[in-house]
């Protein structure tokens, strides 16, 4: 059986970040089930404020580029998505925005978002655990991008209170949640490559 690569992110690259949290979990637990990941943080792939006026005169960031190079990489995708105002952060917008718009040779639009699986997850403070910018963010992949998004999520509700002192998640239904998104996330990524 193929090895699948998955990448895994944040939305989020604030210190103490309950997403930043999630995603470490999320890369633990995947090279615990024999995923070769990919972990990274959006602090090393900075974008400027989306603007066509600005591709146009531009092109795209470099960032932006080895970031969709990335995502194409890798046949499984998990996002760790916090939530500002019931949506996702602008940071996570702004770089699915940006990554939407590379195409590089005879690629057809949105080939970062093709053919492969994303994986979706949030924490907050919040009793929803950040369900708005999951439901958000689903509609940003699947109906904008053209994304598959596997429909198992996790959601991590009074998350100040929910990692203990190594960052580890500590209530083990919800480890167990998020374990049986991994697992979805590996089952469908190995279908699909």
């Amino acid at each position: 059986m193929s090895v699948p690569k998955i990448l895994v992110f944040a939305g989020s690259i604030r210190t103490g970040s309950f997403n930043a949290r999630l995603a470490a979990n999320a890369a633990k637990h995947l090279a615990l089930m024999e995923a070769e990941v990919t972990h990274i943080s959006l602090a090393d792939y900075p974008m400027p404020l989306y603007d066509g006026d600005l591709e146009a005169k531009s092109g795209q960031p470099e960032t932006a580029i080895k970031l969709k190079q990335l995502f194409m990489a890798h046949g499984g995708i998990f996002i760790a998505s916090p939530e500002y105002n019931a949506s996702v952060t602008p940071l996570l917008k702004n770089t699915l925005d940006w990554v939407s718009r590379v195409r590089e040779g005879r690629e057809p639009p949105l080939a970062a978002y093709k053919d492969r699986v994303f994986a979706l997850g949030g924490a907050s403070n919040g009793a929803y655990g950040a369900m708005r910018s999951l439901l958000a963010l689903r509609q940003v992949l699947e109906i904008g991008c053209g994304a598959l998004v596997i429909p198992d999520q996790i959601a991590v509700p009074r998350a100040a209170d929910a990692y203990d002192e190594n960052d580890n998640l500590k209530d083990e239904q919800t480890v167990s949640r998020l374990k049986g998104v991994l697992q979805r996330l590996i089952e469908v990524t190995r279908q699909l490559t």
